[in-house]
C-alpha cells in the first residue's frame, strides 16, 4: 500500500509539472509589457487591413500550447494572426538554448534549456536527446495544427504553394500561410542526410547558428566568432542547389563574411535590429548589412529591447525608419521574434499599431506596404523552390 501511495505521489508531481512548469516559465520568458493603450485610428486601420503582412520569425512551436485557441500568455497564435492581419507567418524550431544564455558568450557544452522544457512538456523521449528530433517534432505539431483547421492555416514551401495562398486569401481573409525555418542549424546533428529529413519534413529557412557556436562555424554569441568551418560550407552549398533560405540572425560577422563570398543567392536576417539606433551585440555592423542588401537579402527589424534598444513602436518604427535610409525601402521587412524568450510592447493581434505609428512618422504608402510584407512576399516568390 505504501509503495502505491508513493507512486501515486510521483504521479501526480509529474502531471503538476506537466500542466504548471511550461505555463509559468513562458509566462515569465514571454511577457507583454503593454503600460499605455496603443490606439489605432480608423485611417490606419483601414490601411492595415488592406496590406499583405509578413513576419520571419516566431518561436511558437516551442512552447504547450495550441496554436488554434487564442491563449492568455504568450504572443502568437491562429486567432491573434487573424486579429493583426497576418498572412504570411514564418515558425522556426528551436532546438538548442545554452542555460545561461545572453549575447556576449556563450559555450555550447552541458546541459541546455529545451531538454528541460522538452521533459516538461512530454515531448516524445526521443526529443530529449535528439536535436533533430526536436525538430521534426515541431513540424509534426504545426501539421497537425494545420490539418485541424485547413480553412483558416495552410502550411507553403513552395512559390507556387504561396501564390496559390495568397489568391485564396483574397477571398479568405482568415487564412494564415505558414512557414517552417530553424533557428540554427545544429539541428542537422552534423550530416547533410538531416538536412534532406528536415527539408521533406517542410523546412524552408535554415539559420546557420543560434546562440552558440556549432559545427557550421561561430555564433555573433559564441566563444570563437570564427568563420565557417568545412561542413558550414558543405551546408550553404547545399541549401544554395535545394532553393532553401539561409538566415544569418545570430551568425558570427566572420560567418556573415564567408557565407556572402559563398552563396550564390540572397539571404535573410531574420529578426534583428540596426547598429546606427541600437548599438547591441545581438546587431551586426553596418557594413555587412549593406553587403546582404547588395546581394539581394532582406534585414527583418524585431520587436524588443535588444534588438531596437527602445521596443515601443516608435522606437522600432524608428530603426524600420533608419533601416530605410541606410539600406533601401525595398530590403526592409518584419523580424518580431514573438514568443523567443523576449518581453515586448504589443502581441501580434495588436500589429496595426506599427502601422500607425509608420504614418505618424511620415512614411510613404509604398514603404509601409513594402516593410509590413510586399518585400518578403517578393523575396520568396523568387527565392522558393
Amino acid at each position: 500500500m505504501k509503495l502505491f501511495i508513493g507512486f501515486a505521489i510521483i504521479l501526480a508531481i509529474l502531471a503538476s509539472a506537466r500542466w504548471l512548469v511550461p505555463g509559468i516559465a513562458e509566462e515569465r520568458m514571454n511577457r507583454v509589457e503593454r503600460g499605455q493603450p496603443w490606439p489605432v485610428s480608423d485611417t490606419a486601420q483601414r490601411l492595415h487591413d488592406s496590406l499583405v503582412i509578413m513576419d520571419w520569425h516566431s518561436d511558437f512551436l516551442l512552447w504547450d500550447r495550441s496554436l488554434l485557441v487564442q491563449g492568455n500568455r504568450g504572443h502568437t497564435d491562429l486567432p491573434r494572426l487573424q486579429k493583426g492581419n497576418v498572412a504570411v507567418q514564418m515558425f522556426t524550431a528551436v532546438t538548442k538554448v545554452p542555460r545561461n544564455m545572453n549575447y556576449q558568450k556563450n559555450d555550447e557544452d552541458g546541459f541546455d534549456n529545451i531538454t528541460i522544457l522538452a521533459i516538461a512538456q512530454t515531448w516524445p523521449v526521443s526529443t530529449w536527446t535528439d536535436l533533430k528530433a526536436r525538430a521534426l517534432y515541431q513540424a509534426e505539431r504545426l501539421t497537425a495544427f494545420a490539418a485541424r483547421a485547413p480553412d483558416e492555416l495552410r502550411i507553403v514551401t513552395s512559390r507556387e504553394e504561396l501564390l496559390k495562398g495568397l489568391e485564396a486569401r483574397k477571398h479568405n481573409p482568415r487564412l494564415v500561410m505558414a512557414l517552417l525555418g530553424i533557428e540554427g542549424s545544429h539541428a542537422l546533428n552534423g550530416n547533410l542526410q538531416g538536412l534532406e529529413e528536415l527539408e521533406r519534413a517542410g523546412y524552408r529557412l535554415f539559420g546557420l547558428q543560434h546562440l552558440f557556436d556549432n559545427r557550421l562555424g561561430g555564433s555573433l554569441h559564441g566563444q570563437t566568432k570564427e568563420g565557417l568551418t568545412s561542413f558550414g560550407r558543405e551546408v550553404v552549398s547545399a541549401l544554395n542547389r535545394r532553393h532553401l533560405v539561409i538566415d544569418l540572425a545570430h551568425s558570427s560577422e566572420a560567418v556573415v563574411r564567408d557565407v556572402l563570398e559563398l552563396t550564390s543567392r540572397p539571404v535573410v536576417i531574420s529578426h534583428g535590429g540596426i547598429k546606427g539606433t541600437c548599438d547591441s551585440p545581438r546587431n551586426i555592423s553596418e557594413d555587412l548589412m549593406l553587403e546582404i542588401t547588395r546581394q539581394g537579402g532582406l534585414i527583418a527589424i524585431g520587436y524588443w529591447e535588444a534588438a531596437v534598444c527602445d521596443n515601443t513602436p516608435s522606437g522600432i518604427v524608428k530603426s524600420t525608419r533608419h533601416a530605410i535610409d541606410l539600406l533601401g525601402e525595398d530590403h526592409v521587412a518584419l523580424g518580431s521574434d514573438f514568443d523567443g524568450a523576449v518581453a515586448v510592447r504589443f502581441d501580434t493581434a495588436e500589429l496595426a499599431v506599427l502601422t500607425q505609428e509608420m504614418m505618424k512618422q511620415g512614411f510613404k504608402e509604398t514603404e509601409i506596404r513594402k516593410v509590413m510584407g510586399e518585400n518578403s512576399i517578393r523575396f520568396l516568390t523568387e527565392q522558393l523552390p
